[in-house]
């Protein structure tokens, strides 16, 4: 366009002079106007011509723009939907067993896991940590919960095919008879008591009434975990006409029982009055002192699975430990792992 406009305008300028040598000063100035008018309607014209490009362009970027960000939305609502599809409920069955100290919060798992999750049926029991890690390495359940390493309950070979899932820490506290009126011992003191050495409570500041020991299972791993941070590693003596690993079986039992003295996870005493939890060493068993490592009777809960297990299983697993469900765990006497004091988890490895 632009060379047609220079073109045009040198015609011009090549009559004008033509008429000028002529002495036709009226026919080039005519001449000279008339291009002149050329030139401006023809450079006009350019303006438009260049104004509608503009436009064009502009309107044609808009359309390419529209259609990208429908694209997008579109991809949006593709990944909500793929995200819909990964989240679909889980089906099948899971079953779990072993420690009664877990029992509490895997049975609160397992309902709230069943609402998101109807197509599946989760089922859990207690029966001891011993019995659980035994069930689950023999492919009978798909999950043994335990108080304790399973190394510590079976044998080397054994134990490495199974998958540790620690999901929370458990306290264990020594729990009496609320008529008894002892809230606090030493651990020598109770050391002599869960030993069979000190049999009446008069002897660690206790009024005058026989000791009565409620005891647990060897399979226990609420046991084991007690044996090691609160008795040192001694040997618990049995009292096998009051031995149980039912935890509310226990409490009942030291309710009934004026002398009796037991010890439950902290789980247990939560909104409970029954009976009294006893200080050890003027530390009393919290979840805070548990935090802070001057609480030293905890353990961490385990979940076993053989190998890694279902994925159903594992679904449930991931759900006791998600974010979902934390709230759950402290609120109901439980521990979260990450809040463990570096103190704490020191004086436990």
């Amino acid at each position: 366009m632009k060379k047609k406009l220079v073109s045009m305008v040198l015609a011009a300028a090549m009559i004008s002079s033509v008429f000028t040598g002529c002495g036709n000063s009226d026919a080039a100035g005519s001449a000279a106007s008339s291009a002149a008018t050329t030139t401006t309607d023809a450079a006009g014209a350019a303006t438009s011509a260049t104004a509608t490009s503009a436009a064009a362009t502009t309107t044609s970027d808009a359309a390419t723009e529209t259609p990208a960000t429908t694209a997008s939305s579109t991809v949006s609502s593709s990944t909500d939907e793929t995200a819909s599809v990964s989240a679909a409920p889980i089906t099948g069955t899971v079953t779990a067993a072993g420690s009664s100290a877990l029992l509490p919060l895997a049975q609160a798992a397992a309902e709230s896991f069943m609402e998101e999750n109807p197509d599946c049926v989760v089922t859990v029991n207690g029966g001891g940590s011993g019995e659980g890690l035994k069930q689950v390495a023999d492919g009978a359940i798909d999950i043994g919960n335990s108080d304790v390493f399973a190394e510590e309950k079976l044998d080397a070979a054994t134990a490495a095919g199974l998958v540790d899932h620690e999901v929370c820490t458990i306290t264990m506290a020594p729990v009496v008879n609320t008529t008894l009126g002892v809230s606090n011992l030493t651990t020598e003191q109770l050391v002599g008591i869960f030993t069979g050495e000190v049999t009446n409570w008069s002897e660690v500041g206790g009024p005058d009434t026989d000791i009565l020991l409620v005891t647990r299972p060897s399979s226990s791993g609420t046991r084991a975990l007690f044996k090691n941070w609160a008795l040192g590693g001694a040997e618990e003596a049995s009292n096998e006409a009051l031995e149980t690993d039912d935890s509310g079986t226990l409490l009942q039992t030291v309710e009934q029982n004026e002398g009796a003295i037991g010890y439950v996870a902290l789980s247990y005493l939560i909104n409970d009055s029954t009976v009294s939890p006893v200080s050890i060493d003027g530390v009393a068993p919290t979840l805070e002192n548990t935090y802070n490592g001057s609480y030293k009777v905890w353990g961490y809960e385990h979940m076993y699975t053989n190998g890694n297990g279902t994925d159903a299983a594992g679904a449930f697993i991931n759900y006791m430990m998600g974010d979902k469900f934390a709230d759950s765990i402290e609120s109901m006497g439980y521990g979260v792992s990450s809040k463990m004091s570096d103190e704490a988890v020191a004086s436990h490895n």
